[in-house]
């Protein structure tokens, strides 16, 4: 028996028991599924997150209130008062450094005609656009004398404009309430949900506090952050009358730093998940296992009947392993399909970019016939060793 008629057979028989082929399949499917939507969201996360670190450019350093700890975890500690305007003076004339802005945040309830919501209020000075590139579709960043002057005026992303004012609404001229106080607005930022007033005016009106919570740095060139670092962080010890480093009330991090901090934890974490579900993978491989086991006592006759006819003990065994690999690899297929559509509908829910990877597709290619020829030997191997005489008889 050649290759084409064992297949034909092999197909036969999973259609004569249609239903528990189908339930046979559906570990597969679950397992195959399950991992392609783990690694896929992992993926189309970790660049979401990875594009708006980097939308604050990869040559700008923030230093952060606290104990300092090098690395892509640094930061934390306790302490939040310990950075002050003369810091950022300070920063600003070091070589190489284009820009230095102070920036204090905060929550607030944010108000207008009636509708409401909390939302993260960013303190900052005029040359914060010039950090972070924004792009207006309505109005302008505020001025370094409206900054000096407190006036209280605010800069809104467009998605809080539509959520306050609903779509497409023009708001320039308009009035918001931040913590009851009234704010006019004099621009709004596309493709952002931030909330920006003038830094003084966050610091004196609206949080009563002389510190700074962050302050950033834009380097003149990205391949000198690294070292700019060690710059920064010297003068900031000296500015803090601080001699060992260690002993450090503040932290250093750059973008890329953050970057490269977020892929890891993110990829670790979509491959431990993905592990976790490929598990489903194992309960199927034994599912299949034991159905064909059933399969091969309740075809015993069947058998029989072929080595009767010639069947030698290789085509007996090709027979079963095909029908084991067919479901697994049908399964594969459905399993990928369905990982895929649910993939690009989770996706679209929660704003991420929809990535099915190349690693996936292939994993689940092999991991189906990998299932198959593992799970599916023995009952083949069982199917081949009867001997025609028992098989016959068999009742």
């Amino acid at each position: 028996m050649d290759f084409i008629e064992l297949f034909i057979l092999a197909i036969n028989a999973l259609k004569t028991n249609l239903i528990r082929t189908v339930l046979t399949m559906l570990g597969v499917i679950i397992g195959i599924a399950s991992v392609i939507i783990i690694i896929s969201l992992g993926e189309g996360a970790t660049q979401s997150i990875v594009g708006e670190i980097a939308s604050f450019g990869a040559n700008v350093l923030t230093i952060s209130p606290g104990k300092n700890s090098r690395g892509p975890g640094g930061g934390g500690g306790s302490t939040t008062d310990t950075l002050v305007y003369d810091d950022v003076e300070s920063l600003a004339l070091l070589e190489n450094v284009d820009v230095a802005t102070a920036l204090v945040s905060t929550n607030k309830q944010l108000s207008y005609d009636g509708e409401t919501m909390q939302s993260s209020i960013i303190g900052a000075e005029a040359v914060y656009q010039d950090v972070h590139e924004l792009n207006f579709s309505q109005g302008t960043f505020f001025t370094e004398s409206q900054v000096v002057t407190r006036s209280k005026v605010v800069v809104l992303g467009d998605e809080i404009v539509t959520e306050l004012f609903g779509e497409d609404a023009e708001v320039v001229g308009e009035s918001v309430r931040i913590d009851g106080k009234t704010f006019r607005i004099i621009g709004v930022i596309t493709d952002s949900s931030s909330v920006l007033v003038p830094l003084y005016t966050a610091q004196k009106i609206l949080l009563s506090q002389d510190y700074l919570n962050s302050i950033e740095l834009l380097i003149s060139d990205s391949d000198l952050v690294e070292s700019m670092e060690t710059s920064v962080e010297d003068i900031l010890l000296l500015q803090h009358d601080i001699d060992d480093a260690e002993d450090a009330d503040f932290s250093i991090r750059s973008s890329q730093e953050m970057i490269s901090s977020i892929s890891s934890v993110t990829g670790t974490l979509s491959a431990m998940l993905a592990g976790i579900a490929a598990i489903s993978l194992v309960v199927g491989g034994i599912g299949i296992m034991n159905i064909m086991l059933v399969t091969v006592t309740e075809r015993t006759k069947e058998i029989g009947l072929l080595k009767a006819l010639g069947a030698k003990k290789n085509n007996i065994l090709m027979q079963f392993l095909i029908e084991a690999i067919v479901v697994t690899l049908m399964g594969g297929i459905i399993g990928m399909s369905l990982g895929i559509a649910i993939t690009f509908l989770a996706a679209s829910m929660l704003s991420i970019p929809f990535i099915v990877s190349l690693s996936s597709i292939l994993l689940a290619i092999g991991v189906s016939a990998s299932v198959g020829v593992i799970f599916g030997w023995y009952p083949a191997k069982q199917a081949a060793q009867l001997q025609p005489i028992d098989a016959l008889r068999y009742e």
